[in-house]
């Protein structure tokens, strides 16, 4: 949910059985208490029973873990994002950007998703993790199957069957598994200084990950590695065709380039929405929620709380602090929030070099992607002007 501010940030929906929480302070204490509100949702969705290559799926998944075993496994890979590894990936991500410029040489109009905010943040992740960012066409199938699943947004349509939909996403992932697992195992034989080769090798209390934590922190890595900084690109290049006058600051200042991209990051938030289920009976914004109940920060529209952020729906350079929640908070904010601002800085300081103004299209506009836990374009045709 990426729209305006409900008149109660704390709602219970009969239909999906699960509190909606839209408030800025409501959402915080949310994201901010595990301990309270737990990740491991799980088992309250009807396809909770899975069989084992469903089970070997999440193995790695630290979005579905609290405590002790979350921190030990994020400790693994916040390897892979220190700030000392995000800073010498610079000159890459400059090259990288370069190279897809120089692609779109003479062409008055291209799809700025397929051809930039695609590709940059996926061949990045898919360096960091060794494997060939040359396989990125398929990244972007699996990504998009888990995107358009009908398990993703299943609420919608009464009559999907859910168990049925469950395995078939299941499947639809397993070659992408079966991919990470035949890497990892020649990182086994070979091993090099990439995060796959850590992860084969890494211990937690003395012991090696899994097989299927492996491939499931590579494929969380994968997908998600590139999903959000793609969706923060194109937001970003829809806020500045929508709002000109702060286009022409940008182009103006390039010092204003991160406040951009964190404005972008509030008023259209890659991830609008984040699941937890409480573990005991609690109080949020004076209601009563029992232990046991399904719910969701809806972070767009807390992002837009006008008792947090003055004038919510305006693009505003100026916001500062601007302390949205596009990245999550607490335990499990974003690893690879350091790494998503650098490529989206030195992804819009060149565009802006080499292409000046970027103007969406009004006969061919922006294809959204259809998932409800993903907001921002699958598509994105351009124009230089």
């Amino acid at each position: 949910m990426n729209g305006p501010l409900p008149a109660d940030p704390v709602e219970f929906d009969e239909r999906m059985g699960a509190w909606f929480v839209t408030g800025y302070p409501e959402a915080q204490q949310v994201l901010g208490d595990p301990g309270t509100f737990s990740s491991d949702i799980s088992p309250y969705f009807p396809h909770a029973d899975r069989d084992q290559a469903a089970e070997d799926l999440n193995a790695g998944n630290l979005l579905l873990m609290d405590g002790a075993f979350h921190r030990q496994r994020r400790k693994v890979l916040s390897q892979a994002f220190t700030p000392r590894v995000v800073a010498d990936l610079e000159p890459r991500i400059t090259e990288i950007v370069t190279e897809l410029a120089d692609g779109l040489a003479g062409r008055d109009e291209f799809d700025f998703v397929e051809e930039i905010a695609y590709p940059l943040p996926v061949t990045v992740i898919a360096e960091l993790l060794g494997i060939p960012a040359t396989d990125r066409k398929l990244f972007a199938y699996w990504a998009d199957k888990l995107m358009e699943s009908k398990i993703v947004h299943y609420e919608t349509d009464p009559g999907v069957d859910v168990q049925a939909a469950a395995r078939a996403a299941v499947a639809e992932y397993l070659p992408m598994m079966d991919y990470l697992a035949e890497h990892a195992a020649g990182r086994r034989r070979r091993p090099g200084e990439d995060l796959l080769s850590r992860l084969v090798h890494a211990e937690v209390d003395g012991e090696r990950l899994t097989d299927a934590e492996i491939t499931s922190f590579g494929a969380l890595l994968l997908i998600a590695g590139h999903v959000t900084t793609t969706l923060l690109l194109g937001s970003t290049i829809m806020c500045l065709d929508r709002y000109r006058d702060a286009a022409a600051a940008v182009r103006r200042d390039r010092s204003l380039v991160p406040a951009a991209l964190e404005e972008s990051l509030r008023l259209i938030s890659p991830v609008p929405g984040v699941w937890r289920a409480t573990t005991r009976d609690t109080e949020i914004g004076g209601r009563a929620l029992p232990g046991g109940q399904l719910v969701t920060a809806l972070v767009g529209a807390a992002n837009r709380d006008p008792r947090r952020f003055a004038d919510p729906a305006t693009y505003d350079l100026t916001r500062d602090p601007n302390p949205h929640l596009g990245f999550g908070r607490g335990a499990h904010f974003c690893l690879g929030a350091p790494l998503a601002r650098l490529e989206g800085r030195i992804a819009l300081n060149i565009l802006l070099d080499r292409f000046g103004d970027l103007r969406t299209i009004p006969d061919d506009p922006p294809v959204f992607h259809p998932a409800l836990d993903m907001c921002g374009a699958r598509h994105l045709p351009v124009r230089v002007s």
